[in-house]
């Protein structure tokens, strides 16, 4: 068996950030954020995409703060495989303010899955993009599992593939959500049909999407002009489907590390009406996580 190549280290996020340049509306929620480390306690999967550096739930908590972010939901990252220790560690005792999405084999019990969600879990991760996530032939089990919960299914998938996979979503029991926009290389712009179909689902109240990630999308910095049509055409078209994530401590980054306070300072531009922002910080992520 060949050897697993070491994974590269990545960028650590920045500790200085931009304050909102507007306030925010009561109950804002931050609906994407990772906790990594310490490796002694919490290993690496050794094989893995990137080599993040600790982010301690100290250092996200007080990012939350900077931002005005009155809740969060944790989102476990693919270098911690199925382990969601820290995660529930983290979330378990501040459920006034937290919730999780955990990563889970397909053969889990129903006794560990409502531990989690006593715990603060409120969905599992499909994960097609990084290396020791959990992949599509555990959906429909898992799915089966979490639908007596009210738990949600979250994609972090290219939906390019999403026409080949759209009749398994489809006979769901639960519904499923799409981190960073569904992540596509943005210059092909709003009107694809597989993007379409993304928000098609959304209409059907079968989906919702994470405004969140853009500089995933792009090669290009801040402005993140290619994605603001995608941003705007979510907002315009689903407004009651659609969740903020910061996306922190943005992971898998090698060269340039975004400002969180900006990326959130952009998406609030790009929502200048007051009851999209209510409805995109708060209203939805309360609906969908059970705050």
């Amino acid at each position: 068996m060949p050897a697993i190549k070491p994974a590269p280290l990545c960028l650590g996020p920045l500790t200085a950030l931009e304050a909102p340049k507007i306030a925010l509306p009561k109950g804002a929620c931050d609906t994407h954020c990772h906790v990594i480390g310490p490796f002694d306690r919490f290993p690496m999967v050794e094989d893995r995409t990137y080599t993040p550096p600790v982010a301690t739930p100290e250092s996200y908590l007080a990012m939350l703060d900077r931002l005005q972010m009155d809740r969060g939901v944790l989102v476990n990252v693919s270098v911690h495989g199925t382990d969601n220790r820290l995660l529930l560690e983290t979330v378990g005792p501040r459920q006034d303010r937290l919730r999780a999405v955990v990563v889970v084999p397909a053969d889990v019990s129903e006794a560990e899955l409502e531990r989690m969600h006593e715990a603060g879990a409120r969905g599992f991760r499909i994960n097609l993009l990084f290396k020791g996530g959990v992949h599509m032939e555990a959906l429909e089990r898992l799915a089966a599992k979490v639908a007596p919960l009210g738990w949600h299914a979250q994609f972090l998938i290219d939906i390019r593939m999403l026409p080949e996979i759209l009749p398994v979503i489809r006979r769901l029991p639960v519904e499923a959500v799409f981190d960073h926009m569904g992540h596509f290389p943005a210059a092909l712009g709003p009107d694809q049909d597989f993007f379409q179909s993304m928000i098609a689902l959304a209409e059907e109240e079968r989906a919702w999407v994470k405004v969140s990630g853009a500089f995933r999308l792009t090669d290009k910095g801040l402005p993140h002009d290619e994605v603001r049509p995608l941003a705007e055409a979510l907002l315009t078209r689903i407004p009651s489907r659609v969740v903020w994530g910061s996306d922190w401590p943005h992971v898998s980054l090698y060269d340039v590390m975004p400002d969180t306070g900006a990326l959130l300072n952009e998406v609030l531009g790009w929502c200048p009406d007051a009851a999209i922002r209510q409805a995109l910080f708060t209203d939805n992520p309360a609906r969908l996580y059970g705050f």
